[in-house]
């Protein structure tokens, strides 16, 4: 039984690997310190559980979810006013709103609805990896846009060859970043939008990471850009702002032909997500959000923990501000190996788990991505353990 030629295309995913390489630590008595997938590890908050577990109870609740339904139409309009009230931006339910069983979902199906088997996808490398797996997953073309620290790891639009640019029908952004926690500004989103028009150029923004930011940065949405709506969407999701990762509640926002061929090409596949999840992520977005605050909290004292600590043992890593991430140079005492390799022994000698760039996209070689997803305890232990390996005859 042989796997389609679409799945041969796809590079062996990330955490399978990484995997791997943990199971074969822990059999050798190495303690895991587990700082590679960005899977959050703070509880949901309360007020979100407790609204869960009362609309689990009534079994009207336990049927197919569909969009005429009152909980789906109560959580697009919860999804409007929670964007009017972040970004100021004027969404109506109906149209410019898609709930979405995880962000990521979503963003797969975007390529799956609009290219076809010539169509250029472009995307800045290096990304999320659904960002370019989806493309290949649909069967479309993949043109990489190279992003550079020494650029801030913002895409140069106009390096894009003209017949590319003819060829191309979406465009993947991501900003707060996954992996490189870069930020951007809404200069940059008018610049794109103004780049895009006339281009008959999708673009889809990944904003993930808008609450996760710190040092008084703001992430805007793409969305705040005048004219950015003729042809931009957005997504969106509780995962990280409100530790809902496992519970996959997502949505996209923005122009609604585009969210009405994604929601044609959803109603083949699923019905949306169970009710009484609908109503929690209703309770998320419209409750009290110091739970939000607390999160932003917790992962800026984590970021300066591993940050200041990496710089005490030799190891000169960049403060980000945004995401809870990390992104790193491999040492230099380390930097003939590939960012895999780099992994491999990370693991191998300190049980440190972290993500190698090439997860990320080609252009990610040469870096490490750090996830801080333990407490700062835990992460003051990691970063002894790695002052070991730096210590060690390379």
């Amino acid at each position: 039984m042989e796997e389609a030629n679409r799945l041969k295309k796809l590079p062996l995913y990330l955490f399978t690997i990484i995997d791997d390489l943990k199971d074969k630590a822990q059999q050798n008595g190495i303690d895991i310190i587990d700082l590679g997938m960005g899977n959050p590890d703070r509880p949901t908050p309360k007020h979100i559980v407790d609204e869960l577990c009362k609309k689990v109870r009534i079994p009207e609740n336990h049927r197919y979810s569909r969009s005429i339904d009152k909980s789906e139409k109560s959580l697009r309009n919860a999804i409007a006013k929670w964007y009017d009230t972040k970004f100021g931006v004027k969404l109506d339910p109906e149209s410019e709103v898609l709930p979405l069983i995880g962000s990521k979902e979503g963003i797969a199906h975007l390529a799956l609805a609009f290219l076809n088997n010539d169509d250029i996808a472009l995307v800045p490398n290096p990304a999320y990896p659904v960002h370019f797996n989806g493309v290949l997953i649909a069967g479309g073309i993949l043109h990489n846009i190279p992003i550079y620290e020494k650029d801030g790891y913002l895409p140069n639009m106009r390096s894009i060859p003209k017949e590319i640019i003819k060829k191309s029908r979406l465009l993947f952004l991501s900003y707060p970043h996954n992996p490189t926690a870069a930020v951007a500004n809404i200069e940059f989103f008018k610049d794109v939008v103004e780049w895009a028009k006339g281009k008959n150029i999708i673009i889809g923004h990944d904003l993930a990471y808008s609450d996760m930011v710190f040092d008084n940065y703001k992430a805007p949405s793409i969305l705040q850009v005048k004219g950015a709506k003729e042809m931009c969407i957005e997504f969106h999701t509780c995962s990280k702002s409100y530790n809902m990762a496992g519970w996959r509640m997502g949505f996209a926002v923005g122009n609604s032909k585009i969210l009405k061929t994604l929601a044609k090409i959803k109603s083949y596949i699923d019905f949306s997500m169970f009710k009484p999840i609908q109503y929690a992520s209703i309770k998320a977005l419209l409750g009290s959000q110091s739970c939000v605050k607390e999160n932003v909290k917790e992962y800026r004292k984590r970021r300066d923990v591993i940050v200041d600590g990496l710089r005490k043992i030799g190891w000169n890593v960049p403060r980000p501000h945004a995401t809870f991430y990390l992104w790193a140079r491999i040492p230099d005492k380390y930097s003939a190996l590939t960012s895999m390799e780099f992994v491999a022994l990370l693991i191998r000698e300190t049980g440190v788990v972290v993500a190698p760039g090439t997860g990320f996209g080609e252009y990610g070689e040469g870096y490490v991505r750090f996830a801080l997803v333990e407490k700062a305890e835990k992460l003051k232990e990691a970063v002894q353990k790695i002052k070991k390996l730096l210590e060690m005859d390379a």
